[in-house]
């Protein structure tokens, strides 16, 4: 893909994503690249990118011969990817503290100060940039190359889920940016075990914000805690 081709889909993803998450779009509907391209006002290209993007975070399947359609969103598989992907990140602060140089650290401080006047603000789409930029400086600060790259790649996966939260009528802003004052806090003071703590607690609620504001529909599976429970 070109750089302006990417940028398309990765936009046409992003609406998409949001439709499917807010149930605009349900389950089991098909998703025609032509009459999509038609509606966003691109070509199919983008669109076709756009799809397999999707496909990359489960929120979309691809059947051979079929097409795209909208997937069921699978609880248990949600619920485990949040908690994989918290220990990941936990890892990733744990070493962050201990490794990173005095100019890592500083930008962290940085951009975490800046997220503050975003959530002071109720900007919400600066929160979000900064957000990510917080995390991904936090991976790059751990010095390992491998687990920043399983960091990201499964950020990018719960992005369409996250993404919702702090454009919800009661986001999350506030409380993701004490969340993660503890986690700089932390990281600042070279307190290892206090920085993976934290971002273990931010996964984890991030996780539960997430599953409590997912739309289920009638006859989506049942998770494994409502089986429990039942």
């Amino acid at each position: 893909m070109t750089d302006r081709a990417k940028t398309l889909a990765e936009s046409v993803a992003d609406r998409l994503a949001e439709e499917i998450i807010r149930r605009e779009l349900v389950p089991g509907t098909r998703l025609d690249e032509v009459s999509l391209a038609a509606r966003f006002g691109v070509s199919r290209t983008p669109v076709r990118d756009a799809l397999r993007l999707l496909a990359g975070t489960r929120l979309v399947d691809h059947r051979p011969r079929r097409g795209f359609c909208v997937a069921v969103v699978d609880q248990d598989e949600l619920k485990d990817l949040f908690e994989a992907a918290g220990e990941i990140e936990a890892l990733c602060a744990k070493l962050c503290a201990l490794r990173a140089g005095p100019a890592e650290r500083k930008r962290i401080e940085i951009v975490h100060q800046s997220t503050a006047a975003a959530a002071q603000a109720g900007d919400a789409t600066t929160y979000a940039s900064l957000n990510e930029q917080l995390h991904q400086l936090i991976y790059a600060g751990s010095r390992n190359g491998t687990l920043a790259e399983l960091a990201a790649s499964m950020r990018r996966r719960l992005a369409p889920f996250r993404a919702q939260l702090f454009f919800s009528r009661d986001n999350r802003m506030q409380g993701s940016h004490l969340e993660h004052d503890a986690i700089v806090r932390a990281i600042l003071a070279r307190d290892a075990d206090g920085a993976a703590n934290a971002m273990l607690e931010h996964s984890a609620q991030a996780a539960l914000n997430v599953r409590t504001h997912l739309p289920r529909d009638e006859g989506s599976p049942v998770s494994r805690d409502e089986r429990q429970v039942a």
